[in-house]
Formats: structure tokens, sequence, C-alpha cells
């Protein structure tokens, strides 16, 4: 993981600093946690911490409730958006995984490095 992407993904920001920046209820919030939209991270004390990540998706879903789309057509583009990246990911088949172990063990071996004539 990038350094930009561990920064944006650390829960650090309590519910009441979510609330001014999104300008959304604790109600609101927890509604949408409810509904599975957002997972924040929880503190030794049992409190939510909410990230950058976490506050795009709620101002996305705030968005997304403004062009008139409701909670479950929401939950249907965030499934939509897992699928599509889940089958952009490509799985190793195995003729895959032996081609890469038949490959690293002829450069192991020094198969691959220049043949020298001996005479």
């Amino acid at each position: 993981m990038q350094e930009k992407e561990i920064r944006r993904s650390m829960a650090v920001f309590p519910i009441g600093t979510v609330m001014k920046l999104t300008d959304l209820t604790a109600r609101q919030i927890r509604y949408y946690e409810d509904q599975g939209l957002l997972r924040p991270d929880r503190s030794s004390g049992n409190r939510r911490l909410y990230s950058l990540n976490d506050m795009d998706t709620l101002l996305e879903v705030k968005d997304f409730l403004d062009e008139g789309l409701n909670i479950a057509a929401i939950k249907k583009v965030y499934a939509d958006r897992k699928d599509k990246a889940l089958k952009k990911k490509k799985t190793l088949t195995d003729a895959d995984v032996r081609r890469i172990l038949h490959d690293e063990l002829r450069r192991q071996g020094g198969f691959l490095t220049p043949s020298h004539n001996f005479r």
C-alpha cells in the first residue's frame, strides 16, 4: 500500500469532526454504518474513528441521495464496484504458477545466463 493510501485509511477522526466536515448528523452516519456502506474503526474505548476514505464515502452517499438514489440503489452501486474490482484482479491459474516456478528455477540454476564455451 502506498504511503498516501495508508494516510487516507488511518482512522483518526471522531464522529463530531466527521459531522462538521460532512454536514451529516450522527444519526445519519450511524445509519449508513448500519446499512453497511462504511465500517469505521473502533478505539479501545469502543468509540468510532473515521478515516479520510470514510469521509469520502459519506460525502459520496450524500451526493447519491441528492441525485435521488435510495439506500438500496446506493448499496447496488457499491456492490457493482466491488464485483468489478474483484473481476479486475487476475487470479493465477495452475499453468501460470508452473510457468513462474519453472522460470524461477531456471534463473536460480543459472540456466538463463549466457553459456560459457568450455573446451
